[in-house]
């Protein structure tokens, strides 16, 4: 952790005088304590607050929105938790991929059903303020393309990313056994999952269920779960990258700001391609080889996802290896040739 500033006095004092709020502070008197005490009261009144209104979303959304299926035809149900696999084993491998201390089952699960209920959040944002952009953005209707793109950086990237990375900040980050910068990684990974799975239900719920009959259902959810399954891991390595700066943050409270924001900026950029990209590359790429839409956009998602993952997992192997250089004997590294960067 930074080392606390201090003020000049303190700076010179021999420690034989009470600096008591001339350069420290500490809890003393009765309004002293009363103060550190709403201080602490009101911020985990927030964090509850968001949370109670990230669960009232949800409920809402299964009582009056598409998630109400889920109840209604379990097959739903099954097909989005199918739809997550994909993004479940990247984030299973980013957990392997973690050389420190085995993180607890319950920051995991925590940190993953936040993710679930922030995707609300987004939802409502997106919708809000994504209209507006869009007219500004295509001259009220004159690029429409255009207006889509200003949506996609100004709003949903930046949207889903800050939310993803809220549901590692109100809980795993303050718990002491997030111990390590890497661990930002892990748990910015398990929000990034937790928000793939509600938003592939919600995709997948309201794009098929208009279907009546098993059948119908599946030729109507096919698609849809396909291209959700092939989405699903982009989050996953959006929200680990800020994660991972989250991390670095946490370690770092003198430029936290900075390091956050750097976080969310490559998280929401990369976040932004993709979703401007997909479309139209897809496209150019079904025409040109003539093939099915759904193969062009897997081949797209496959080379897009590969390239980020792979700088995504080159970080945190990186650290790995910083980690277990770190840790080595002293004995045994002075009988190893000197070399001028770390082993792979």
């Amino acid at each position: 952790m930074g080392k606390r500033r201090q003020d000049p006095v303190e700076v010179n004092a021999d420690g034989s005088a009470d600096l008591y709020e001339i350069s420290t502070w500490e809890p003393r008197s009765t309004l002293d304590r009363f103060a550190h005490w709403l201080y602490h009261i009101g911020i985990r009144t927030l964090r509850y607050l968001v949370i109670l209104a990230a669960i009232l979303i949800l409920l809402l959304q299964v009582a009056f929105g598409s998630l109400g299926a889920l109840s209604d035809q379990p097959l739903f149900a099954g097909i989005a938790i199918l739809s997550a696999v994909p993004a479940f084993g990247l984030a299973a491998y980013i957990y392997y991929a973690d050389v420190t201390t085995e993180e607890p089952l319950t920051l995991l699960v925590g940190t993953f059903l936040l993710g679930v209920l922030f995707a609300g959040f987004a939802g409502i944002l997106n919708g809000r303020l994504g209209e507006p952009v869009q007219a500004i953005g295509s001259g009220f209707g004159l690029v429409p393309f255009l207006g889509q793109v200003f949506v996609f950086f100004l709003i949903v990237g930046p949207v889903e990313e800050t939310v993803k990375l809220l549901a590692v900040r109100l809980y795993a980050f303050r718990d002491n056994r997030f111990d390590a910068v890497v661990d930002g990684a892990v748990y910015g990974a398990a929000a990034g999952l937790g928000f793939a799975t509600i938003e592939n239900a919600l995709y997948i719920t309201q794009n098929a269920e208009m279907a009546t009959g098993t059948v119908e259902l599946l030729a109507a959810s096919s698609d849809i779960t396909a291209v959700r399954a092939l989405a699903g891991p982009g989050h996953v390595i959006y929200s680990a990258f800020a994660g991972y700066y989250l991390g670095l943050a946490k370690f770092n409270p003198d430029d936290a700001g900075p390091i956050v924001l750097k976080g969310l900026l490559i998280a929401s950029l990369i976040h932004a391609v993709y979703n401007t990209l997909a479309g139209p590359v897809t496209a150019i790429v079904a025409t040109i080889y003539n093939v099915d839409f759904l193969v062009a956009f897997f081949g797209f998602v496959i080379v897009y996802d590969s390239f980020f993952g792979l700088l995504l997992l080159k970080k945190v192997h990186t650290y790995r290896r910083a980690y277990k250089r770190a840790h080595e004997d002293p004995d045994e590294t002075a009988l190893r040739p000197e070399q001028t960067e770390f082993d792979p």
